[in-house]
């Protein structure tokens, strides 16, 4: 699957960056991600996948219900497990599922919107990227590891830039 590969392309790029940060790195406050850390990215990333592959057998996947679990952001080196696992993860064939939301904070009852698996891989592949643009920052306040120039940036983006340079 198409997706499945470009999810493993950002995945690499992710683990490889956090294996180059220190355990105290990866869990510091960064000013500049008005003091929120690379790892509370990660775990945001890593638990919205985990929503969707959760939801997969239901049909009802709600990403508002994720666990937010702090020891993700707290051992880069459980992401990383979990992060492999994700990916493991995403074969699965396409199907019809229900996203159930809640997109404001004065009202309790959701709302239920069909879409389909693929549809949340595309999703959740964009929302990785969007995040890993904000880690690039995080990255770049506290430590002098060399990024790839396309982190965090989206592939559509990747591609215009080549095309301009041509």
């Amino acid at each position: 699957m198409q997706l499945q590969q470009a999810v493993n392309t950002i995945f690499v790029q992710l683990s490889d960056s956090l294996s180059q940060l220190s355990q105290e790195q990866y869990s510091q406050s960064c000013k500049t991600l008005f003091n929120n850390t690379i790892g509370q990215h990660v775990r945001h990333i890593i638990e919205l996948f985990q929503c969707l592959e959760n939801g997969y057998d239901t049909g009802i996947v709600n990403y508002e219900r994720r666990k937010r679990d702090t020891m993700i952001e707290t051992d880069k080196e459980l992401a990383g497990r979990l992060l492999l696992e994700v990916h493991r993860g995403l074969g699965k064939p396409n199907k019809t599922l229900t996203l159930e939301a809640c997109y404001d904070e004065h009202v309790t009852d959701s709302i239920a919107i069909e879409t389909n698996y693929f549809r949340e891989v595309a999703y959740n592949l964009e929302h990785t990227i969007h995040h890993m643009a904000l880690i690039r920052v995080g990255i770049t306040e506290i430590s002098n590891i060399q990024l790839p120039d396309d982190f965090g940036v989206a592939s559509s983006t990747v591609k215009y830039r080549k095309q301009c340079a041509q």
